[in-house]
């Protein structure tokens, strides 16, 4: 059984901002691009949260929302150093960490000898130090897995921390809602409702077949998941799966040939992007993303490893027959193989311890 901390900052770019300048403590403040250059929420603090504010939300509407917001530009390489003194704390308790960004990630401490191998214990200290080194506060997740230590740290948020023990699992899991299972967004949750589920404990009386029948693949992951099973390991060594680029426009992009002119721009980035992470050999797809007026969103693929504008260009075409009407956001991006496994080519996966 093993022992996972999920740790994650609480509105870290924001924390960071409001540590460097406490004038900015007690105002709403978000993080992100500029209103008249369409830029959108990096995130925000709790204090604006109140007003409704969310990440990616637009800056124009969030200043709408919430008139006395006090917008700071972003700050990456700042809060690259943050994070890096962030991380080497949890080194600290054990070297098996699997960073998920710049502001959360999963440890797992089961064979840590650290307050006699406690994990609630760990992260309780982890939190301290992260408070007294780096000037911010973090959450954390305690559980015998992933999943379950990712829902655990965020139930107790700002600065708090929760455990769930292997005891709590089948009581914790029957009333915790089926939005919080990772992959069941809006449409899921919709097709969930229509079942009448609306909790866990509503899906487990649904069987594997069923689930699989209705779900596909993801109806076997939701047999497990509802159940709080995860056999998922901390991973040191994650393999990325895409690299993008994408630009929102000031002005909506009215035409099909207004958007062929910003497809070279795009496509030089993402070839730097490919260049700097060595990836080319891994390619095995080809995506892009296009946002129109009114947030309508629509993304297209083609298989195949090879890069080139021509490519773009047709699947620029595609999407833009989609809907014909004016572009605020293009996107571009490729697909990754795993590296253990080179011909994939699906493009999307006893003693209790002392926790």
């Amino acid at each position: 059984m093993r022992k996972i901390i999920h740790c994650d900052c609480d509105s870290f770019y924001a924390s960071v901002e409001m540590r460097d300048d406490p004038s900015l403590r007690e105002l709403p403040i978000a993080v992100g691009g500029s209103a008249s250059r369409r830029g959108v929420i990096a995130t925000c603090n709790y204090a604006a949260r109140k007003y409704g504010l969310h990440s990616a939300m637009p800056m124009a509407q969030a200043l709408r929302l919430c008139p006395d917001l006090v917008v700071v530009p972003t700050n990456m390489e700042k809060y690259r150093v943050e994070s890096r003194r962030v991380q080497s704390i949890f080194y600290d308790y054990t070297d098996l960490v699997e960073p998920l960004s710049l502001d959360e990630a999963f440890l797992d401490v089961s064979q840590s000898s650290r307050h006699q191998g406690s994990a609630t214990r760990i992260a309780t200290e982890i939190r301290d130090r992260v408070r007294d080194e780096v000037g911010i506060t973090i959450s954390a997740g305690i559980a015998p897995n992933k999943f379950l230590a990712k829902i655990a740290s965020d139930w107790d948020k700002p600065d708090g921390q929760f455990t769930i023990t292997p005891s709590d699992i089948d009581a914790f899991m029957v009333d915790l809602p089926v939005e919080k299972i990772f992959g069941v967004g809006s449409v899921t949750a919709k097709k969930m409702s229509d079942m009448s589920i609306r909790t866990c404990g509503d899906l487990q009386g649904i069987s594997a077949t069923e689930l699989a029948k209705r779900f596909g693949k993801f109806g076997t992951r939701l047999h497990q998941l509802c159940r709080g099973r995860d056999e998922r390991p901390v991973s040191i060594n994650r393999t990325r799966k895409s690299i993008s680029t994408e630009r929102t426009f000031a002005d909506d992009l009215p035409t099909m040939a207004a958007c062929q002119s910003q497809l070279n721009i795009l496509f030089e980035d993402l070839q730097r992007r490919i260049a700097k992470a060595n990836c080319q050999h891994r390619i095995k797809g080809r995506t892009l993303k296009l946002r129109f007026q009114g947030f309508d969103t629509t993304t297209v693929a083609s298989t195949g490893q090879e890069v080139n504008q021509q490519t773009y260009l047709g699947l620029l075409t595609t999407a833009w027959e989609r809907q014909q009407k004016p572009v605020r956001l293009i996107g571009l991006g490729v697909q990754l193989r795993e590296l253990d496994n080179p011909d994939q080519t699906d493009l999307f996966g006893a003693e209790q311890p002392n926790l």
